[in-house]
C-alpha cells in the first residue's frame, strides 16, 4: 500500500462540530504485537483512552494487526475533543486503513458509539443532535451504538443503522451481513400521546382568580408569580398546570429531545419527548445545575424546561444567585456558558411558575403575623425587583375558607380549561406563521408594535397605570403581552380596555407586597 494511499479523512468522527480524523501509519516495530497509537488535535483525557479501548477492542475481536505506528490526528487542532463517542470512528478509521474495511463504505457515514475492551459498542450522550446535524450536512447513513437506535431513528431523511458490537461493524461495512434501518414514526407518537393525568383543577376549591391567572399564564406562556399564606393552593394550582398545557409540535419536540439527549436523560424505549417538561428542582438546588454548566457543560433545570414549565416553589428560599442567574434566560430564552473550551449554548425558552409566601411565617399582612417589619422586608428582598419586573403575571391566593373546603359546587375541570387554552394557541399559531414566534410570550418590543396596536382608550389606562404604578419599561410591554393573550382567549381580535385592566391586575399583588 503506498503512503498516499494510507492518507486519509473522515467527517464522521463528530457531525456536530465538523471534526475530522486523518490516519497515517508507517513501518515501526510497536513491541507487542499491536499497533502503537499517536493521538494529536487538543485531546481531553477521555478521547487520549480511546486509543487503548480500540487496541483491546480490536484485538478481543479477532482482529490481528501488524504492528506499526498508527498516528490519530483530530482537526481542527484548536478545538478541544471531549467524550467517549470518537472511539468508534477512531477505530473504523484505523481499520480501513489496515485494509479490513473499503474506504468507499465510509463515504457519507456518521459514525459515533464508545467501545468497551470485549469489543461491544455502548450508548452515548448526544446521539439525537448529532444524526439531525448529519441529515442536515447531506450525509447518508449513520452507526451508532443499538441502544441509541430509536434516538437517533427520529430524524428523518437518513438510513440510521444500530449496531452492537465492533465485528458487526465491519461485517456490515464488507457487506456480509445487512443490517435493517431503524423506523420511527414521529407524528404518530406525538398524536397519539395524551395530555398529562397529573393534578386536576377540580379538586381546588375557591381561588378562582388564581385559577384565571393560571389560565392566561398558559394561553400565552407567561411567567407566573403565586403569593400567598400557607396551605393556600399554591402548590396545587402549579402541580396542575400540566393537564392544562398544550400538545407538542414535531419542532417543539424535537428540540426539547435534543436537550434531554445531550444531557444523557433519553431512554432507549423513549427516544423523544413527547409532553412539555415540568421541571421542579428543590431550594437547596445550586446555581449551576439551575442554569447549566459544571466542569463538563451540562443543561440546567431551565434548558432542561425548554418550552414547557419550570416551577420554583417557595422561590424567597432559593440561593439569591441561582435565582439571579436566570435572569438572561428569561429574557433572551437561551443559556451562554463559556469556558477555556469553548462556549455551549442551550435553549432555555422556559415558563417560569414560583410560589412563595408574603413572610417567613407566611401570614403577612393578617394580624397572625409574627413578623417583624424588617424581617417582612428582609424576606421579600430575597426576590429582586429585575427578577419581579420579568415576571408577566403576579398573582395573590387568598386563605381558603372552610365554607369553600366544604362546599359540594363542581368546580371546572382541567380538561375544559385546556379546551381554552389550545384554541389560544391556535390563534397564535396562525398570527405568527412563518415568523419563528410561537407565543405571546416570545414577542419583542418591534414585534409588539407590529402584533399589539393599542387605541386611544387604552393608551390612556396604560398611561395612568404606567405613572401610578411606576412601572418599568418592562413591565410595561408585558402588560401588554399579557393583554394580547386576555384577547386571544376571549377570540377578540383586538385589545380592549378590558383586556388590559386585567392584565394591570396582575401586577398588583406584586406592588401590595414590595412597596
Amino acid at each position: 500500500m503506498k503512503k498516499e494511499e494510507m492518507l486519509f479523512s473522515i467527517v464522521q468522527s463528530a457531525a456536530i462540530c465538523g471534526i475530522k480524523a486523518e490516519i497515517i501509519y508507517v513501518e515501526a516495530d510497536a513491541g507487542d504485537g499491536l499497533p502503537m497509537f499517536l493521538m494529536v488535535g487538543y485531546l481531553s483525557s477521555q478521547v487520549k483512552e480511546a486509543q487503548e479501548r480500540v487496541k483491546t477492542a480490536m484485538k478481543n475481536s479477532g482482529l490481528r494487526l501488524q504492528p506499526r505506528k498508527v498516528t490519530v490526528n483530530l482537526s481542527p487542532a484548536d478545538l478541544r475533543k471531549d467524550g467517549s463517542g470518537y472511539d468508534l470512528p477512531i477505530a473504523v478509521a484505523v481499520l480501513a486503513a489496515y485494509g479490513y474495511i473499503p474506504q468507499e463504505a465510509l463515504q457519507d457515514v456518521l459514525f459515533a458509539g464508545e467501545l468497551s475492551l470485549n469489543g461491544e459498542i455502548r450508548p452515548i450522550r448526544g446521539i439525537l443532535p448529532m444524526v439531525r446535524r448529519a441529515a442536515r450536512e447531506g450525509l447518508k447513513s449513520c452507526i451508532i451504538p443499538k441502544a441509541n437506535e430509536r434516538e437517533g431513528a427520529v430524524i428523518e431523511g437518513i438510513r440510521v443503522i444500530g449496531v452492537s458490537s465492533l465485528r458487526e461493524v465491519i461485517d456490515y461495512l464488507n457487506g456480509v451481513e445487512d443490517i435493517i434501518p431503524a423506523v420511527f414514526d414521529m407524528k404518530a407518537v406525538l398524536q397519539n400521546s395524551k395530555a398529562d393525568n397529573g393534578e386536576d383543577f377540580k379538586n381546588i376549591n375557591g381561588q378562582e382568580a388564581v385559577k384565571r391567572a393560571a389560565e392566561v399564564a398558559v394561553a400565552g406562556m407567561h411567567n407566573l408569580l403565586l403569593i400567598g399564606p400557607p396551605g393556600a393552593g399554591k402548590s396545587m394550582t402549579a402541580k396542575c398546570i400540566p393537564g392544562i398545557l398544550p400538545g407538542l409540535s414535531l419542532e417543539e419536540s424535537l428540540g426539547i429531545s435534543e436537550i434531554y439527549s445531550v444531557a444523557g436523560m433519553l431512554g432507549e424505549n423513549e427516544p423523544l419527548i413527547k409532553k412539555r417538561p415540568f421541571r421542579a428542582p428543590h431550594h437547596t438546588i445550586s446555581p449551576q445545575a439551575l442554569a447549566g454548566g459544571g466542569k463538563i457543560p451540562r443543561p440546567g433545570e431551565v434548558s432542561l424546561a425548554h418550552r414547557g414549565v419550570l416551577f420554583l416553589d417557595e422561590l424567597p428560599e432559593f440561593r439569591r444567585e441561582a435565582v439571579e442567574i436566570l435572569r438572561q434566560p428569561m429574557e433572551e430564552h437561551q443559556v451562554c456558558i463559556s469556558r477555556m473550551s469553548g462556549s455551549f449554548v442551550y435553549p432555555a425558552n422556559t415558563m417560569l411558575v414560583a410560589a412563595m409566601n408574603p413572610c417567613r411565617c407566611g401570614y403577612y399582612p393578617d394580624g397572625r403575623c409574627t413578623c417583624t417589619e424588617a424581617e417582612v422586608h428582609h424576606y421579600l428582598g430575597k426576590v429582586s425587583q429585575p427578577i419581579l419586573d420579568r415576571i408577566d403575571i403576579s398573582i395573590e391566593a387568598p386563605e381558603i375558607g372552610y365554607e369553600q373546603l366544604v362546599s359540594g359546587r363542581e368546580n371546572e375541570s382541567s380538561e375544559s380549561i385546556r379546551e381554552r387554552v389550545v384554541r389560544a394557541h391556535e390563534v397564535q399559531k396562525r398570527r405568527y406563521a412563518g415568523t419563528g414566534i410561537h407565543f405571546n410570550a416570545d414577542l419583542s418590543v418591534e414585534d409588539i408594535r407590529k402584533y399589539c396596536p393599542l387605541g386611544k382608550e387604552e393608551n390612556q389606562m396604560l398611561e395612568s397605570a404606567f405613572k401610578k404604578l411606576r412601572l418599568s419599561a418592562r413591565a410595561y410591554h408585558r402588560i401588554i403581552k399579557v393583554s394580547r393573550t386576555i384577547a386571544d382567549l376571549e377570540g377578540s381580535a383586538g385589545i380592549r380596555c378590558s383586556h388590559i385592566a386585567e392584565a394591570i391586575c396582575y401586577r398588583a399583588a406584586e406592588r401590595k407586597f414590595w412597596i
